[in-house]
């Protein structure tokens, strides 16, 4: 029986992916909405219970006491599986980290001419991290030394990764005392998959503890390092002023959108669509300019530090093709469609490939060089201006909604205290006080599957209602942002009483972007500092904080949540659980976890149960605590708002509502 084909409004909560979907329906166009409806998934396959590690199977343990050829039981097969997927995704965002690395080194060595060290003052405390001495060096010398110890990181001979030291003392004594702490990066990732060969690791409490380990070399490794070096090279994120949505796309201008994870590439295309040049170039085509707009966790590195406008997540990319208004769509690693060449060929969009990593049929091969970067910048936005002629008629969404990026965590130290007494005190103030409820890390992609935006519209919602803080990064941030929480005005129509007092008194929005799904390690080291800062006990454990990824469909997402877990997080993942059908591991994950390491994974496919129990987590953590209960009518009568109240009021009503008389 084919499965029911959703309609536009069901399949998307975003307007302009609602009209464009309408358009594809009309036009006979397939997307990876239709495919999702069109194909079931494997029901043995999705809850885990099919092993194919070795040439006797694939063996599907599809009954209670069902054993593979080999013997293997339900819960090995399944905590393999999960152990994998920790393996695939910590090696993605890892490999992205040390593909950083090397650019740094070769940037340091004068052979990478056009990058530069945009922060030498995080580039500093790098070094003082590895225990390089600072006098005495230039800044290309220090660049190079980093960059090599960066490198070392991932096949480290002896020791433990040099950055588990950021974390607070009681979680380092945690991983010390459960022999969890990564060794190196390559190493924990390797071991996974030895570990999950026939034959070999068969218990899988014992399979899911290097899962730990595993997933840890990505949170306080790979990631970590990718964030920094990032950093270092394009400059650490502050405050910038950009728009969302593919209402970003011009009518009038050559469209370029870079889509993919890496920087060292889209920070070139943008200095190179800036060219005066290639600017006149695209005006001699009919062109009034040159319109770049990011999709997917290039638009987050790029929108954050050069303001570049989102054109929206990781379920729009086929969207904005079917706009007719995107002249190239350049791309790097991860998270790509390969349907994208499929419908590519009704429109004039070309669409380039550029890591040697990641070939895909259909696409365009220019091979990107950081040694030869900018020229190859430019010859790729010159072939985009080429198609401009070609263009026909444009269907581009009138969408677009305002945002303010790029809250690292130094910026929001910074926005707490100033250039001289920044601090986390006043956010740790803020909860212990009960204006801020609590914390939660809304992070992950977009499924397919599922209404797409629709649960991170529903929980953010709930959550900024509820006085709680929300700090995103990914295509999570991209459907916030296209919601119009990333405002400081959000905070009056969307935030409760508290949370808008912090927000007014700050100047900040009531959910912060905080990057691209790498950049989950910086949620990692605000939770630390949090922590070590006092008054919210001594662990990233004790902290009312959630973390949670509604949507998520990739490898990486589920090596996030387990380094959270790891790190002592309460993680909460929507929608699908890859081991639903194995009880034991199922309960390793989150009761079994949650004794060892003080945080717990649950997979929850409920909106609103998702809420509640974010919800009831934050508050027993303040009661754990000794905070006081949540009370919001205690709230929303101080700072700018009352003010505005009051200046409504007669004179004298005025004082009386200030001082208690008219005397």
């Amino acid at each position: 029986m084919a499965k029911k084909q959703r309609s536009p409004e069901e399949t998307s909560g975003d307007q302009s992916s609602i009209k464009l979907l309408q358009f594809a329906l009309d036009e006979g166009f397939d997307t990876s909405f239709f495919r999702a409806d069109a194909l079931a998934p494997c029901p043995i396959g999705s809850e885990g219970l099919c092993c194919k590690v070795c040439s006797m199977g694939p063996c599907r343990l599809t009954k209670e006491d069902s054993r593979g050829i080999c013997g293997a039981t339900r819960d090995t097969v399944a905590a393999r599986n999960f152990g994998r997927m920790v393996a695939a995704g910590a090696s993605a965002h890892s490999d992205h980290g040390r593909d950083l690395a090397y650019t740094l080194l070769a940037a340091a060595q004068g052979h990478a001419p056009d990058y530069a060290i945009r922060d030498p003052i995080k580039l500093q405390e790098m070094a003082v991290t590895f225990d390089i001495p600072l006098d005495g060096k230039s800044m290309e010398e220090l660049a190079a030394e980093v960059a090599t110890a960066a490198l070392q990181e991932f096949g480290k001979i002896d020791g433990t990764l040099t950055y588990l030291k950021r974390a607070p003392e009681r979680r380092q004594k945690i991983w010390q005392s459960l022999k969890i702490e990564p060794r190196s990066i390559d190493r924990e990732i390797v071991e996974m998959m030895h570990r999950t060969h026939i034959g070999n690791d068969q218990e899988a409490e014992h399979i899911l503890d290097h899962a730990l380990r595993c997933a840890l070399g990505d949170g306080w490794g790979g990631s970590m390092l990718a964030t920094d070096l990032t950093d270092v090279l394009f400059g650490t994120p502050g405050p910038v002023q950009s728009n969302s949505n593919l209402g970003v796309l011009k009518d009038d201008e050559v469209n370029i959108i870079i889509h993919g994870h890496e920087p060292t590439l889209s920070e070139m295309i943008v200095a190179a669509a800036l060219d005066p040049e290639l600017i006149e170039y695209a005006r001699s085509k009919g062109a009034a300019g040159i319109n770049m707009a990011g999709i997917c966790c290039t638009a987050n590195e790029t929108l954050m530090r050069q303001g570049v406008p989102l054109a929206g997540n990781f379920l729009q990319q086929e969207l904005a093709l079917l706009t007719g208004s995107v002249e190239a769509m350049v791309v790097d690693i991860q998270c790509i469609m390969q349907g994208l060449s499929g419908l590519a060929g009704h429109f004039h969009t070309e669409l380039i490939s550029t890591s040697p990593k990641a070939r895909i049929k259909g696409f365009t091969h220019i091979e990107f060089d950081e040694h030869n970067a900018l020229n190859i910048a430019k010859d790729i936005v010159r072939r985009a201006i080429d198609k401009y002629p070609e263009r026909g008629e444009t269907h581009i969404p009138e969408e677009t909604e305002p945002l303010i990026p790029g809250f690292s965590h130094e910026y929001i130290q910074y926005a707490l205290g100033g250039l001289y007494r920044g601090s986390f005190r006043p956010l740790n103030d803020a909860i212990i006080s009960g204006r801020i409820r609590g914390v939660v890390a809304n992070i992950g992609c977009n499924n397919a599957r599922i209404c797409h935006d629709a649960l991170h519209r529903e929980v953010v919602t709930e959550f900024l209602k509820n006085d709680i803080l929300v700090v995103e990064t990914g295509c999570g941030a991209i459907a916030s942002a296209k919601q119009g929480y990333m405002t400081p005005e959000a905070a009056f129509e969307a935030a409760g009483p508290g949370l808008r007092e912090v927000c007014e008194a700050v100047g900040i929005p009531p959910v912060l972007h905080m990057g691209s799904c790498v950049d989950n390690s910086r949620i990692l080291t605000v939770l630390s500092q949090m922590a070590t800062e006092g008054g919210l006990g001594e662990d990233i454990s004790d902290i009312p904080a959630v973390g949670m990824a509604p949507e998520w469909m990739s490898e990486k997402a589920i090596s996030i949540a387990t380094y959270c877990v790891a790190s002592g997080a309460y993680v909460i993942m929507g929608r699908h659980n890859p081991v639903s059908g194995c009880e034991e591991v199922t309960q390793i994950l989150s009761e079994t976890w949650e004794q060892k390491v003080g945080g717990r994974l649950e997979f929850v496919d409920n909106c609103e149960e998702i809420i509640s129990r974010a919800i009831a987590h934050i508050d027993a953590k303040r009661a754990a605590l000794g905070l006081d209960p949540y009370q919001p009518e205690k709230w929303g009568q101080s700072g700018d708002a009352r003010m505005l109240t009051l200046l409504e009021k007669p004179f004298f009503d005025r004082i009386e509502a200030v001082y208690g008389g008219k005397d």
